[in-house]
């Protein structure tokens, strides 16, 4: 198995990316839809964060390559304004390995 590591993806309704209304029942069932594509891609979703009223979202996956999370939004249609390669950086990885250099 490769190395899975971790992507951010953005949505943003001003650039187009995002719908222009979305429901929490509508962004339910396309949610289904998008969750399947990963898998067939083998990108596993972590955690999306949405603004419905902004109209913008925030998506954490796990994927061996960007390319594999692009070929799942392709999947179902679902443009996007950046996908990033980014790596955790909460306190405990920031500090403890701070301390310990």
């Amino acid at each position: 198995m490769k190395p899975m590591r971790f992507f951010l993806d953005t949505h943003d309704r001003t650039r187009k990316t995002f719908p222009e209304k979305l429901s929490m029942e509508d962004f339910e069932k396309f949610y289904a839809l998008y969750e399947k594509a990963c898998y067939e891609e083998g990108v596993v979703p972590i955690r999306l964060h949405v603004s419905y009223g902004d109209g913008r979202a925030f998506c954490l996956n796990m994927a061996t390559d960007a390319e594999a999370v692009r070929r799942a939004h392709e999947r179902v249609g679902l443009p996007y304004d950046s996908i990033t390669e980014v790596s955790t950086a909460t306190p405990g990885d920031t500090f403890f390995r701070r301390q310990a250099a």
